[in-house]
């Protein structure tokens, strides 16, 4: 189980579309206006886990129409969402938006978010540690993926805060969103390869 927790906290800290979009809604609104986008997250990602363990993205990822039509979508969001940041310019806000990200747009970006599915198949499909009850085992690792994923979520939001309180130069400034495009486009990529 210990195996288990190690692998949720390494896979959801790592930069991905959640989590370096909701540091970015932290550092553009603060931390109340984040809490609406990271719920969505989270209810997003627990539609993911269901999606998953009831084999539903496996049988919808089979139909090779559907695959494509999917993998096309969420490429183009999560590019539209990359230049978003790195075209924030000299504001580090990650996000150049009016208002935040909220509660649709945290279970949107789930939904569709490549990481995410290759995380919980590899999480759910790895790691027994309760082979005679495998529905408790499920419920054990849906419970214990929560309790790790709402802290991180939360620290990447404050941390987001953090950094709109610090005081950095405007060319600073534009490396950091440079820096977390890239990132976001290096986890989808390598999530991407690891379903081919």
């Amino acid at each position: 189980m210990l195996h288990f927790a190690a692998a949720v906290f390494f896979l959801i800290v790592t930069p991905g579309p959640g989590v370096l979009s909701t540091a970015g809604v932290g550092a553009a609104f603060g931390f109340r206006a984040g809490l609406a986008y990271v719920l969505g997250l989270f209810v997003g990602n627990n539609l993911v886990a269901a999606l998953t363990l009831t084999g539903v993205a496996a049988i919808a990822l089979a139909l090779p129409w559907l695959r494509t039509l999917l993998l096309i979508a969420s490429l183009a969001y999560l590019c539209w969402l990359a230049w978003r940041i790195a075209s924030a310019g000299a504001k580090v806000g990650f996000i150049a938006a009016d208002r935040p990200l909220g509660f649709w747009n945290g279970i949107t970006l789930q939904i569709i978010n490549p990481k995410a599915y290759v995380v919980h198949t590899t999480l759910f499909s790895g790691f027994a540690f309760m082979a005679a009850n495998p529905a408790l085992e499920m419920a054990l690792k849906l419970f214990i993926m929560n309790l790790i994923w709402i802290p991180l979520h939360l620290g990447w939001l404050w941390a987001g805060v953090a950094l709109r309180r610090l005081d950095l130069s405007p060319g600073t400034q534009r490396g950091v969103n440079i820096a977390m495009a890239g990132s976001m486009l290096l986890a989808v990529g390598l999530a991407l390869l690891s379903r081919i």
